[in-house]
């Protein structure tokens, strides 16, 4: 059965042109091309980067935290109650007001303690700075180290200035040690990258950032099985170009240095339009979509690169839509960039703030409206003569 559905799904006529098969990518005098079997050495290379990872955490990333002066929130711990600790685990971390005074009645607590209880709980969860900072440390340095090595890959190659080159010769292109090490670990990263999810600083963009792995790891792996590397270097590199100047700007960030990082985020924004917005879709994904078709007739395996490209892209116009409003923030004299992909801590002092001015707007309406207490009010505006 098995055996059935893998010659079922790798049929030559679903992935290559017509008159072109497997058979053309078999290794032969001298010339060595990319096989699917090569994928395996990605597994033990995403484990191994996990491995590096912890390491360069505790050994770089905190000393350098250090040195550019991150500094921990101090956080006050809620104390230990099994009924709210119940709710909060099993219901929900955002209890509604109704709520609130039934486990205000439930624990003999009142209901500001126990929204208080709530906030401080719902801190316990949020990662600390020193986490943010030493997760974007690590990609930080990965992604500047990737770009330029596709950088040094590609810039002695003719497909990097002219983009029709990518398709010279398809599918038989030789494959060449730089290919073969760039699509490696690149795809072991990405890989890692989703082992790590569930312990990673977690977003607004969550199911976002898992759609966009699982489309990257889809498209370098099947861009290597048909050998579309070349316009899979290409797209690597411009996806890399912008990266590590947004990792770099929150590591400023959480450490204070708003200048610095309102200066990269504006770096970050103008590389990320100008690759992801304008050379991917009009200079890349121009020239797998309209320039391929005038070489042979489409294929499914034509359709299907070229629709992971275009999830690739819908998500970069939502990133780009984020970015944009992050950008408008701080341009006209707002200090702060927040990335708004993250949860705040909530303050005590803050929400206590906004219950009182809730607590004295309610009270204004009650004083002058026609509501009391849940009860009608009784009209005392009797005239002297009555």
């Amino acid at each position: 059965m098995l055996a059935w559905l893998s010659d079922w799904f790798w049929q030559e006529r679903l992935w290559f042109p017509v008159g072109l098969g497997w058979a053309d990518l078999q290794d032969r005098d001298g010339r060595v091309y990319a096989k699917a079997s090569d994928l395996w050495v990605t597994i033990p290379l995403a484990l191994c980067f996990l491995i590096i990872r912890q390491v360069f955490e505790r050994t770089v990333a905190t000393p350098l935290a250090t040195l550019l002066g991150v500094r921990e929130k101090v956080r006050l711990r809620a104390e230990h109650n099994p009924t709210l600790e119940s709710y909060f685990c099993t219901n929900t971390k955002h209890p509604t007001q109704s709520s609130v005074e039934s486990l205000s009645k439930q624990t003999g607590c009142s209901v500001r303690q126990v929204q208080r209880w709530f906030r401080r709980r719902r801190n316990q969860d949020r990662p600390s700075l020193l986490k943010k900072f030493r997760e974007a440390s690590w990609r930080f340095t990965f992604y500047l180290l990737a770009f330029f090595a596709g950088l040094a890959a590609l810039i002695d190659k003719p497909w990097l200035y002219d983009l029709k080159e990518m398709w010279s010769g398809f599918p038989v292109l030789t494959l060449l040690p730089s290919q073969y090490w760039y699509y490696m670990i690149e795809l072991g990263f990405y890989i890692s990258l989703l082992f790590s999810v569930a312990s990673d600083v977690k977003r607004k963009d969550f199911k976002e950032q898992i759609v966009h792995h699982l489309a990257t790891i889809m498209l370098i792996s099947f861009s290597w099985c048909v050998n579309y590397i070349r316009a899979g270097t290409l797209i690597m590199l411009v996806h890399d170009a912008s990266d590590y100047l947004l990792e770099s700007a929150k590591m400023f960030n959480y450490a204070g240095w708003r200048k610095t990082c309102n200066y990269i985020f504006i770096l970050f924004a103008a590389v990320f339009i100008v690759t992801r917005l304008i050379i991917l879709p009009f200079w890349i994904l121009h020239c797998t979509w309209v320039y391929p078709v005038t070489i042979y007739p489409p294929f499914f395996g034509y359709y299907f690169f070229n629709g992971l490209l275009f999830v690739l892209q819908c998500l970069h116009i939502f990133w780009a839509v984020l970015i944009l409003r992050m950008a408008i923030k701080f341009l006209p004299g707002n200090e702060i960039v927040e990335d708004e992909r993250s949860d705040r801590d909530e303050t005590d002092d803050s929400e206590e703030e906004g219950d009182k001015k809730e607590w004295e707007g309610q009270e204004t309406k009650t004083k002058n409206g026609p509501v009391r207490n849940g009860h009608t009010a009784l009209n005392n505006n009797h005239r002297k003569t009555e």
